[in-house]
């Protein structure tokens, strides 16, 4: 997980402006756009293909994920003074509850061996003249003080997979899988450090957190042009002075508009938890997304 796993950087970061915040509903709406012209292009390209079965040896999806998203974090170090706020990223600084993050999968079977791969990112920035008091990385910033505030999270998942039941129309089994998350997480605005004269104070955690997965899938044809499929990840674990806890579970069902290319919905719940305790700093970042995606893919 790196030397210390995070990374504590004093850079001024740009504060966020109400025109920033207006335009970002906009932008939002061109990324999804440009996600979907994406997943057609990729479609398109594949065309010898044929749309995913239980037998098919190839794949690759894109998805337009559209996840509520609940963030909590609380970073302290020992020489503060007071103790650190959980801090709810989107009730206290008032972060997007709600967003469109572009997603892609891929995967490659080999007899009864299935690897997969799995990409999405999150960015979102806020700006908020607080509620109450917080206290985060040593710095107390005060109620009705202006900050700017951001969490930026990539994902990345890659899985080993073992067909336990291989069947024309079945396939269940179990794997084993790494899902690496890199949290930047960052608030800035007027605040104190101890005694100190209130200042413009900046503060910025880096972490990125690699955890070991097990897991169970399943696929299931139900009828020639619609497949079922659902999958469940999970990990708890606690090593030195790291502790993790992954869930990852989603379901969803694939329809062969054609044969190449099958159009589907997902349902997908991560629940995520890091935890850091050292001597330099001790961190908590806690993190749930939940919610449907649209899905086009491509597979031969």
């Amino acid at each position: 997980m790196g030397n210390d796993l995070a990374e504590v950087i004093s850079d001024r970061l740009p504060v966020a402006t109400a025109a920033h915040r207006a335009q970002s509903a906009g932008r939002r709406h061109r990324r999804l756009a440009g996600v979907l012209g994406a997943i057609a292009a990729t479609c398109v390209w594949q065309l010898p293909a044929h749309a995913q079965t239980v037998d098919n040896d190839y794949w690759i999806s894109g998805m337009a994920y559209f996840p509520r998203v609940a963030t909590n974090v609380r970073v302290s170090t020992p020489a503060q003074v007071l103790p650190s706020t959980d801090i709810s990223l989107e009730k206290d600084l008032k972060l997007d509850k709600n967003d469109v993050l572009p997603s892609f999968t891929a995967g490659a079977r080999f007899g009864r061996f299935i690897i997969g791969a799995d990409y999405y990112k999150l960015k979102r920035n806020g700006d908020v003249s607080l509620a109450d008091d917080i206290t985060f990385d040593g710095v107390t910033y005060p109620a009705a003080a202006n900050v700017s505030s951001g969490f930026d999270s990539t994902i990345y998942r890659l899985t080993l997979n073992y067909a336990i039941v291989k069947k024309p129309d079945l396939e269940l089994g179990a794997g084993i899988g790494l899902h690496a998350t890199d949290f930047v997480i960052s608030i800035s605005g007027e605040g104190s450090v101890g005694n100190q004269a209130a200042q413009t104070e900046v503060r910025r955690r880096k972490a990125l957190a690699p955890l070991p997965t097990l897991g169970l899938f399943g696929i299931y044809k139900v009828a020639p042009r619609v497949e079922l499929n659902a999958r469940a990840d999970y990990l708890s674990l606690n090593i030195g002075d790291y502790d993790g806890r992954l869930i990852n579970v989603q379901g969803g069902a694939n329809y062969n508009v054609m044969k190449n290319v099958a159009i589907g919905v997902v349902y997908r719940y991560v629940n995520y938890r890091l935890g850091v305790d050292k001597d330099s700093w001790n961190g908590r970042v806690r993190y749930k997304l939940y919610g449907p995606a649209v899905q086009l893919q491509a597979s031969f």
